[in-house]
């Protein structure tokens, strides 16, 4: 750790970060089947030999790529919670509500990125993946709000009512069915 408390990264995490976020740009755009390797390794600059040091497989990239975007969600949450300023469950639900809804507004490739992981959970190490970041992200609502499992579990459905609405640009759309799906949630 540097004299400010902060992680230095190496050479070769620093790149390893940098291939993460151009994988999870070229995943988003056309998913975990419609993507090569080839692709990914042209938008990262680098050449696919380098890529497989890095990952051994398209498999172990996505779920790496997955896994970040997990820890991205959390670290944005955990932004929240230190800024919130109350300990009430629904305050801390809803700062990280707001959190979650600007960063899936800013991000649009995680956003695609976790549509397209769910679709590609029929491949065991996905699916584990998938699995998993969901089992930390519910883990850390639960100890980070105080909250009982009947609004942890609202707040995840909110959440993923979010997913579709912003993926599809229903806030784009003004008709009656999107006001039923949009009212009470936030976008930005």
């Amino acid at each position: 750790m540097g004299s400010t408390g902060t992680r230095q990264l190496s050479t070769a995490d620093a790149r390893r970060a940098e291939v993460l976020a151009t994988a999870a740009r070229v995943f988003a755009a056309r998913g975990y089947y419609g993507t090569s390797t080839t692709e990914v390794a042209k938008g990262a600059g680098i050449s696919q030999s380098y890529l497989y040091r890095l990952f051994p497989d398209k498999e172990a990239l996505f779920v790496a790529v997955v896994e970040d975007c997990g820890r991205l969600i959390r670290d944005r949450l955990a932004g929240a919670v230190v800024e919130v300023g109350s300990a009430r469950p629904a305050d801390v639900l809803d700062a990280m509500g707001d959190a979650y809804a600007h960063l899936i507004a800013d991000r649009d490739d995680l956003l695609r990125v976790l549509m397209h992981a769910n679709c590609a959970a029929s491949e065991p190490a996905i699916k584990t993946a998938v699995q998993g970041m969901y089992a930390r992200l519910v883990e850390y609502v639960r100890s980070a709000s105080g909250a009982p499992d009947e609004l942890i579990q609202g707040f995840f459905a909110t959440g993923f009512l979010c997913n579709v609405v912003v993926s599809i640009g229903a806030t784009d759309v003004d008709a009656p069915w999107t006001r039923t799906l949009l009212a009470g949630v936030r976008h930005y």
